[in-house]
């Protein structure tokens, strides 16, 4: 699967959820993560997508060292797989559980 296609399913469950996910241009600031998702009452998280065998570039390896440095919650998350795990740990089981019924489509 495509990561422009991992993106939209990002955005369209935090959407559904209640939350936004931002993307995010810096200009100046090459290799800063895909989006920055907001969910309700809890803070940002900056999210990096990839598709299952994707890996950062050292610009972004850079980038997220940065945020993270500044005390910042960022995430590097790897094909449908990577994206259920993500929900889960955020706290949104149910989203996950749908995740994973489109990856059983994918075979």
């Amino acid at each position: 699967m495509r990561e422009a296609e991992i993106e939209k399913i990002l955005v369209n469950e935090v959407k559904r959820l209640g939350g936004r996910a931002y993307k995010w241009v810096s200009p100046g600031n090459d290799g800063v993560p895909d989006r920055i998702v907001i969910f309700p009452n809890k803070p940002p998280v900056f999210v990096e997508l990839k598709t299952d065998r994707g890996k950062l570039s050292e610009l972004q390896k850079i980038q997220c060292k940065k945020l993270i440095d500044l005390g910042q919650h960022v995430e590097v998350v790897h094909g449908l797989s990577g994206l259920a795990f993500f929900f889960k740990c955020e706290g949104f089981p149910e989203a996950a559980v749908r995740i994973e019924k489109r990856m059983k489509s994918y075979g």
